[in-house]
């Protein structure tokens, strides 16, 4: 069997077409800024047994031309450097070109959690802030996703030393 010259170049000619406009699709989405997460509040949920569950509003914002779809949602928050609560949502939507979207993700804080939390507060001095830090993901997209996180403190009323 012999093969076709002008076969072989077509068929050469087509995969690099290919290749460059894959390349050059791949170029366009490492250029997007990333997007801002921001906790936007939390709200309580009913519980079972010895866990809290809570609500976690995250605000969204996409600073880029394009809309970011998403298919899911998965975030760790942590208090104090300690990890405190985790959830997931399969909720899907998509973040509008230079808009953004609130999104609502239940997590559940384990009693261990809790109880590590508390001893950390009696055993250390007074404390006026907590720090926060959550990270997650929203899925979907050709690449699995978008990572994010956001960090801060959380002023606390009245618990510093003043507040006695």
């Amino acid at each position: 069997m012999q093969s076709n010259p002008t076969r072989n170049r077509f068929v050469l000619f087509f995969a690099a077409l290919f290749a460059m406009l894959a390349l050059g699709g791949c170029a366009g989405l490492f250029n997007r800024d990333a997007m801002r997460v921001s906790v936007a509040g939390i709200e309580p949920l009913d519980g079972q047994g010895l866990e809290m569950r809570f609500a976690v509003k995250l605000r969204v914002q996409n600073p880029n031309d394009a809309p970011i779809d998403f298919d899911g949602v998965a975030l760790d928050l942590d208090l104090n450097g300690r990890a405190f609560a985790s959830g997931v949502s399969d909720q899907h939507g998509t973040v509008p070109r230079f808009g953004e979207t609130v999104l609502s993700v239940p997590v559940s804080v384990s009693a261990f959690s809790v109880a590590r939390q508390a001893f950390g507060f009696a055993s250390g001095d007074a404390v006026s802030k907590v720090s926060y830090a959550v990270r997650g993901k929203l899925a979907g997209g050709a690449f699995g996703g978008a990572r994010f996180s956001d960090s801060g403190y959380v002023d606390l009323p009245g618990m510093g030393a003043s507040g006695y």
